[in-house]
């Protein structure tokens, strides 16, 4: 197997993959919630980490910035998958170009599918496909690809600038 440190600096790309992700998603998700706000009152981090044994206090923990309450646990899972997804997404792409065509939109689409119509709703996380409004649907589909594409621009300013500083 080839040495992929030398061709991709994976683990340069995955820091700053998954950290611009996850802030593009979180964006993403301002003009376009993907959640009513009674869904969202417990929102999928925090009901998968309530499934896996955490308290709903614990869960639900939030620190204060500009006097607003930020669900610390929630952001850590929501990071946590942004960096591990940046991570296989280029992991994947050096052994197998066809996940990245369409800029990661491929990719994209294949993870919102894995997880808001299978995973999450096998484990009773969210509900049923048929059960969510389309507009979550919209907005979760779209996000991951603007999520995906955000994690490719880093795949390819990292793979062209590998004497960048950056």
């Amino acid at each position: 197997m080839k040495n992929t440190n030398e061709k991709f600096p994976l683990c340069k790309a995955t820091l700053i993959g998954g950290f611009l992700s996850a802030i593009v998603k979180f964006g993403w998700e301002v003009p376009f919630p993907p959640r009513t706000p009674e869904r969202d009152a417990t929102n999928p981090p925090q009901t998968l980490l309530e499934q896996l044994g955490m308290t709903k206090d614990l869960s639900h923990y939030s620190y204060m910035y500009n006097e607003n309450a930020r669900p610390i646990f929630s952001f850590i899972v929501h990071f946590g998958f942004s960096f591990f997804f940046a991570w296989l997404y280029y992991w994947l792409s050096e052994r197998y170009k066809t996940i990245t065509l369409a800029n990661g939109a491929l990719y994209g689409i294949i993870v919102y599918i894995l997880f808001h119509v299978v995973i999450m709703p096998l484990m009773g996380t969210i509900p049923a496909p048929w059960n969510q409004p389309w507009e979550e649907h919209v907005s979760e589909l779209f996000g991951h690809i603007v999520w995906a594409w955000s994690i490719d621009i880093i795949r390819i300013y990292i793979k062209n600038n590998k004497s960048s500083a950056l």
